[in-house]
Order: structure tokens, then C-alpha cells, then sequence
């Protein structure tokens, strides 16, 4: 298992009352993980249902901030 769903896996265990997309912004607070690793785990762990769309690329900006 890689280090990002790893990551993802036990922060989601430890709050299940949060949702995907939330366990994946604190997977990735502080992690230095490369732009091209997060867009990419990103579309695999993040349930489609827990963002908008349209609000991708914004989504995608507040990612680098981490």
C-alpha cells in the first residue's frame, strides 16, 4: 500500500464521521507529497460525491497551500 493511502486509510479508521474528501486534505497537510502524486490519489480515494466538479482546479490550488 503507498504512503498516500496509507495515510488516507488510518484517518479515515480514526474519524469515521468525516468525509473522504476532508481525511484526504489532512492525509496531505504538511506531507510535501509532489502535485502529480495528489491529483492522482486524489481521483482514486476522494468519493465524487464529496466535491463539486466545476470547483476541481480550486480545489486543486487550496491542495498546494498545503
Amino acid at each position: 500500500m503507498r504512503s498516500i493511502e496509507r495515510r488516507f486509510k488510518n484517518i479515515e479508521k480514526r474519524n469515521p464521521e468525516l468525509s473522504s474528501f476532508i481525511c484526504f486534505c489532512k492525509t496531505i497537510k504538511g506531507q510535501k507529497f509532489s502535485t502529480n502524486i495528489i491529483h492522482r490519489w486524489f481521483n482514486k480515494l476522494v468519493d465524487k460525491n464529496d466535491y463539486s466538479h466545476k470547483e476541481k482546479r480550486e480545489i486543486f490550488k487550496h491542495f498546494e497551500q498545503l
